[in-house]
């Protein structure tokens, strides 16, 4: 994960240089501005991009064919391997990088079609020809804006608005030219696939392999490395494949270092614990209250680019564990998110019909380009640390797409067991309290979702609260009003509150 910024057209270098000041925090370790024809391209890197020569090389990355031609890339690819074995491209420093760049020369916009299991933002140019584009479920965040006839790309909304109050997010899965026309390269079926008729087992066993071969693909130990564990089936499951790994590289006595948060001694505090002690990993809790939460609400908004109550409050958590991770040394952290995404994890999916499971699904995934996507990369980026999610795979979403509903949200009696088939590839690897552990959001079960409502609830008196919403109906809650304020006097009012996006409930 990294940041960049691009400018195409009549702009100016030290505009660009503006926007990589405000995102410096994605990539301190090493960076690079290039300028060709047209276009300006910016870029910066973690160490643990893999940019540990990064001293080296030109960055932005050029192709070794064509020094005119350069990619600004943020991104994760699940299919490196298969890509770079057919492609003849070499590991080593920015391998992902120079895959790309030789896709686009033999492929051109084609290449997006090879990406299937990539999350990225990326923008490649000779300074003439352009190609921008974001990858189907928007998990990684890019935004654009107009400043004269000067179009301008950034990582971050605070980056576009250094140069221009003329901001929109760019759309997930589209590509734009260097005239900012937008083209849709990819979308979500509008059906479901035919589904599999084989047995749990045969279900099970096809999900542990699939989730095994997408973390070995993005997760090398290459740099510290730790493991964000809530207590929850996600993450219990991401930490425990990373535990096995991480022994087989180091040795058996070797641990992973995994981090929980709390607000007081909250479910995920007992829970991780639980799990932390099965798996046999360096367990660290940070357990805060309320006045510390309340502290970093500012600069969690600032960083997320948010107002939305449930994922700021998710965010806080995220946001103080990713911090505490990093002061650790920990440069990479893994993530359990996208579990509920894949298997349908959400509660609130119980209430429909199994046939409509789908379609809600569907819906589901559509949210993440604007709302959960933004926690995991702004939270854990602002500290500079890469995130690593292995449930986000494009081959596991594939496959779960083909399993009977019936086996995602499981009827039991007058309930629904969500994620049901995934509980079930690993009932016997994990402890049954954790594998049963009803579905929460991280900010429930770290405490937060109860203690931010309740204080801004008596806070804020009703009249406020009826004088904001005659002006701004977007605006449901109390505790909204207060991170809506907090953005506004960040972002502004203009075009930078339509880029938000709002759960689907408080």
């Amino acid at each position: 994960m990294s940041g960049l910024a691009v400018a195409c057209g009549n702009s100016k270098r030290s505009e660009v240089e503006a926007v990589m000041r405000t995102i410096a925090h994605r990539g301190p370790y090493t960076s690079g501005i290039h300028e060709g024809g047209q276009v300006i391209m910016a870029q910066n890197y973690l160490q643990a991009d893999g940019a540990a020569s990064g001293n080296k090389v030109e960055i932005p990355i050029r192709s070794p064919g064509n020094p005119n031609l350069r990619l600004c890339y943020d991104g994760q690819m699940g299919n490196w391997p298969d890509l770079a074995r057919e492609h003849n491209v070499s590991d080593g420093p920015f391998r992902e990088e120079r895959l790309l760049l030789t896709l686009y020369e033999k492929y051109g916009k084609e290449m997006l079609k090879y990406l299937s299991d990539t999350i990225f933002t990326l923008v490649i140019s000779d300074g003439q020809d352009f190609l921008a584009a974001r990858d189907l479920l928007g998990i990684k965040t890019l935004f654009y804006g107009w400043k004269d006839s000067a179009l301008y790309l950034a990582s971050e909304l605070k980056g576009i608005l250094q140069v221009t109050k003329e901001v929109y997010e760019f759309p997930n899965g589209y590509y734009m030219d260097g005239r900012g026309q937008l083209t849709q390269f990819d979308e979500l079926p509008k059906s479901p696939p035919k589904f599999r008729d084989t047995s749990v087992e045969t279900m099970a066993g096809d999900i542990r392999e699939i989730i095994e071969r997408s973390f070995n693909s993005r997760i090398d130990f290459a740099v510290p490395t730790g493991g964000l564990l809530s207590g929850g089936m996600d993450s219990s499951v991401i930490n425990y494949v990373g535990s096995q790994a991480y022994k087989e590289k180091f040795g058996q006595s070797a641990k992973l270092k995994t981090f929980v948060l709390g607000v007081g001694e909250s479910d995920d505090i007992h829970s991780a614990r639980i799990a932390a002690s099965h798996i046999g990993s360096e367990h660290h809790e940070l357990i805060v209250d309320l006045k510390q939460v309340l502290g970093v609400l500012p600069e969690v908004i600032y960083y997320l680019e948010s107002f939305d109550p449930s994922l700021v409050r998710s965010s806080v958590s995220n946001y103080l564990i990713s911090r505490y991770a990093s002061e650790q040394g920990i440069q990479v952290l893994l993530s359990g998110e996208g579990g509920d995404e894949v298997f349908c994890g959400y509660q609130y999916l119980g209430c429909y019909p199994t046939e409509e499971l789908f379609a809600k699904q569907m819906e589901c995934i559509g949210f993440l380009h604007n709302n959960a996507s933004l926690r995991l990369d702004r939270m854990n980026m602002c500290n500079s640390v890469r995130v690593v999610a292995p449930l986000i795979s494009g081959e596991l979403l594939q496959y779960s797409l083909t399993i009977p509903p019936r086996y995602k949200q499981k009827p039991e009696g007058s309930q629904k067991i969500e994620k049901w088939i995934f509980r079930k590839a690993y009932e016997s690897l994990l402890p049954e309290s954790v594998v049963w552990r009803s579905k929460q959001e991280f900010s429930q079960g770290s405490g937060s979702a109860g203690v931010l409502p309740a204080y801004f609830e008596e806070q804020i008196p009703d009249r406020e609260l009826a004088e904001a919403q005659a002006n701004y109906p977007l605006i449901r809650s109390k505790e909204e009003l207060h991170y809506f304020r907090l953005f506004t006097e960040y972002f502004g009012v203009d075009k930078a509150v339509d880029t938000v996006g709002q759960w689907l409930s408080l």
